[in-house]
């Protein structure tokens, strides 16, 4: 799937015209490599975590000629496939989204806090 099929595939998916979802998409893309790019990681639960990883300096060596050299630091981004994900693409299934139930109605009635016990303390031993 590339990014023009995407697009389409958001639009049906959400009832929308073409360039809304486009919209939609560029202004997702920006907002995570902006968040990514500052040192902050994002994460999206059920779907990926986006990092960036500072590599330091460090000694390797040339594997042609054993010479030992000086490896610069770098700076990374990592993307980290979550558990859902990869249960999805492990099992070809996608989970379904579990909808959030109401919660239960408590009593009107309210009940009188409870009453502590006052705090003990502790002898001091002295020898």
């Amino acid at each position: 799937m590339n990014r023009r099929e995407l697009v389409l595939a958001l639009a049906e998916r959400n009832d929308t015209d073409r360039k809304t979802a486009e919209a939609f998409l560029a202004s997702f893309v920006d907002v995570v490599t902006e968040t990514v790019a500052t040192g902050e990681p994002v994460s999206i639960p059920g779907f990926a975590k986006f990092a960036r990883v500072d590599r330091p300096a460090r000694m390797g060596r040339n594997p042609a000629t054993g010479e030992t050299i000086r490896i610069k630091a770098s700076r990374k981004a990592r993307i980290t496939p979550l558990k859902a994900f990869k249960d999805a693409v492990n099992t070809g299934k996608v989970a379904k989204k579990a909808t959030k139930k109401a919660p239960a109605k408590r009593a009107a009635a309210k009940r009188a806090p409870a009453k502590k016990a006052p705090a003990k303390k502790a002898a001091a031993r002295r020898r």
